[in-house]
């Protein structure tokens, strides 16, 4: 009796589990109860010890962060930060940490759909203009320009004339931008293959991550090389000093997240910062574009040693 009750609980907890969708705590969580006293109204939770050091380092990092925006808004300095990589690579939840206790006033995500057919008629970069920070704004790009590097040419989106003449345009315009005052920084998150194929896999399942979906995310795993060789080139043409890249290897979200903060907040001066040591991100995490560069130039030829 007891065994077949135990039974149904479990089959019914099985079965909401498949209509639902695994849960997971929301984040920090974890790191606001870990203090709290047992009590007949609280159930005990197990996380891995590395998801509560996580938290902690997060939440230490997000501090950092609302008091760089302080600074920012007291300075009038403005500050851009790209982010791309192919599907499923982290930008989009990262950019998530970066925003989540910052003041909406001082900060924007711009995440563009298809452009319009007025849009297709404009300058390539006029649409992204429009969305550049005023004096103590940080604006972060969920994609950017650079789709016409990678992900327009490889989808047959744009044509090979337009896909060169952005490639040498790009330079000059974020100097243009950098010389104005702009902070840019420029993030490749980069995941590998088999890391993606599972995140599309985790999408389908889920319905609270259905919507990322899209049909280019269908056709990622089948141009991967594709996709690669367009980075090379990318990587090649626009990666200068006075806007370089910078390499996220994203295959754990958690610690790209941590590393691609660190790199910010230790790149930046603002009031207050911690000491430098506590700020430095993983060299093995955080890339520089020429290390990457050379990285692909000695495994153009065999595709399976490239990163993502």
């Amino acid at each position: 009796m007891g065994q077949n009750g135990g039974g149904s609980k479990k089959s019914k907890k099985d079965k909401n589990k498949k209509q639902n969708g695994d849960s997971s705590l929301q984040e920090l969580t974890a790191l606001r109860n870990v203090d709290a006293k047992q009590g007949d109204n609280k159930t005990a939770v197990w996380i891995k010890n590395a998801h509560l050091e996580y938290e902690f380092e997060l939440r230490k990092l997000q501090i950092e962060l609302m008091k760089l925006q302080l600074s920012l808004k007291a300075s009038g300095k403005r500050v851009v930060l790209i982010f791309e990589g192919r599907d499923a690579a982290g930008k989009g939840g990262t950019i998530k940490r970066f925003i989540a206790h910052l003041n909406p006033r001082n900060t924007r995500t711009v995440a563009l759909v298809v452009p319009n057919e007025t849009e297709k008629t404009q300058w390539y970069f006029q649409r992204y203009i429009s969305h550049l920070p005023s004096a103590g704004e940080i604006v972060f790009y969920d994609r950017s320009w650079y789709n016409r590097a990678m992900v327009e040419p490889v989808m047959g989106f744009c044509s090979d004339e337009q896909n060169k003449r952005f490639l040498k345009d790009v330079p000059m315009f974020e100097e243009l931008l950098v010389k104005d005052g702009i902070q840019l920084f420029k993030f490749y998150f980069s995941v590998s293959r088999q890391a993606q194929k599972e995140r599309f896999d985790s999408r389908k399942k889920d319905p609270l991550k259905q919507y990322k979906l899209s049909p280019v995310d269908n056709l990622a795993q089948k141009y991967w090389d594709q996709y690669s060789l367009r980075k090379f080139q990318m990587l090649q043409e626009t990666n200068r000093t006075i806007a370089p890249w910078t390499i996220i290897r994203s295959d754990d979200k958690k610690l790209a997240r941590i590393n691609c903060m660190k790199h910010v907040l230790n790149t930046l001066d603002y009031k207050d910062k911690l000491p430098a040591d506590e700020l430095l991100p993983d060299p093995a995490i955080v890339v520089s574009g020429i290390d990457e560069l050379r990285h692909m130039e000695e495994h153009l030829m065999n595709p399976d040693k490239l990163f993502g």
